[in-house]
């Protein structure tokens, strides 16, 4: 018992399992079927699930995947990509571009994406080469794509925001006939899988963790420092050119302005809910995933709660506040006091004494 006690507390996801058992008592407590499922008919005459619960799933999709990328950029780097919004932005105006010359087909779709995947594996791996090979801090590199990449997008788009009807490009962003979950969330599922299974198979969550706790420990140990590094913000790029590829499949069309507009706050967010350390070292994935639907499970619940898109916003910011707070240096000592204090195990007395 108290050994389960002691690594329960020492695990990265007791913060975020915490928080979302808050927010689902919560939720229970005001409305007791918040979390219900109802299957429906929708515009398309298919048979769906529908509900709160599939819409904090659905909404999130982008986010989580995202929070892959933001996650590993953080534990090897000791930063944080601010411009993700905005390399999305680019990959979903190539995404649209090439869609739009051609009939769309799957192979034209799969052809369009791994287009907006090398473009924006390109730009992150420019953001990547300026924190790697010339030390700059990840977030004042990446704020040159956070300013420039919008309208680098704009500038693709020719001044426009191009439509796409294609019933395909609709199943991607919606559902897929005769499956009853939305397409989005299986994405999410299944790039997770893969995720985990290279984590699993092979040295990169090690080596980047190895980076992020000492760099010059993992140096002289034979790690290529520079390389994973880059490596990290390469694989973001891949997960940035996925959520904006669903962002663009949800709507039909690519706004430049307005898609995935502040993700990289929310993914900020999500990697620390997740009880992942903003200063880089060891990570959590699964952490930063359940943050990233803990993020959109409070938006669900404002919103449930007739709460202002605006005001919403500064919902968030007290979630931020809590968070610093929490993962302070010495709210943390007493944190580590209390434990333990309640794990102690008591002195045995031998008859002697």
């Amino acid at each position: 018992m108290v050994k389960g006690l002691k690594k329960l507390a020492r695990s990265q996801l007791v913060f975020p399992l915490f928080a979302l058992l808050l927010l689902v008592i919560f939720n229970l407590i005001r409305d007791p079927s918040f979390f219900s499922l109802s299957i429906t008919t929708n515009n398309d005459g298919n048979t769906v699930l529908s509900g709160n619960l599939i819409s904090i799933l659905n909404g999130a999709s982008e986010l989580a995947i995202i929070s892959i990328g933001m996650t590993l950029v953080t534990a090897s780097s000791r930063g944080q990509d601010i411009s993700v919004g905005a390399v999305a932005a680019i990959a979903g105006s190539v995404f649209v571009s090439v869609l739009r010359a051609n009939e769309v087909t799957v192979p034209i779709m799969l052809l369009a994406f791994l287009a907006s995947c090398v473009v924006a594996v390109i730009f992150s791996a420019f953001n990547g080469t300026l924190v790697a090979a010339f030390k700059i801090q990840p977030m004042i590199a990446t704020l040159i794509l956070f300013t420039a990449g919008r309208p680098i997008a704009y500038w693709i788009n020719g001044g426009a925001t191009p439509t796409v009807e294609s019933p395909l490009l609709g199943n991607i962003g919606s559902f897929i006939p005769g499956i009853p979950i939305p397409t989005p969330i299986i994405i999410v599922i299944i790039f997770v899988l893969l995720v985990s299974l290279v984590l699993r198979f092979t040295n990169l969550g090690l080596y980047t963790q190895s980076v992020g706790i000492n760099e010059r420990s993992a140096r002289l140990n034979g790690i290529n420092t520079a390389w994973m590094k880059l490596l990290s913000f390469m694989i973001l790029g891949v997960c940035v050119a996925i959520a904006g590829c669903i962002g663009v499949s949800r709507i039909g069309l690519i706004n430049h302005e307005t898609l995935l507009l502040d993700i990289e706050m929310d993914a900020i967010l999500a990697v620390a809910i997740g009880g992942n350390s903003l200063g880089g070292g060891k990570f959590s994935l699964s952490g930063s995933v359940i943050g990233a639907y803990i993020i959109q499970a409070l938006t669900i619940t404002l919103y449930a709660m007739k709460v202002s898109s605006t005001a919403v916003k500064a919902y968030k910011a007290i979630v931020i506040i809590a968070i610093v707070v929490i993962s302070s240096p010495v709210v943390k000592k007493y944190a580590l006091m209390l434990r333990d204090k309640l794990v102690k195990r008591p002195t045995k007395v031998t008859e002697n004494e």
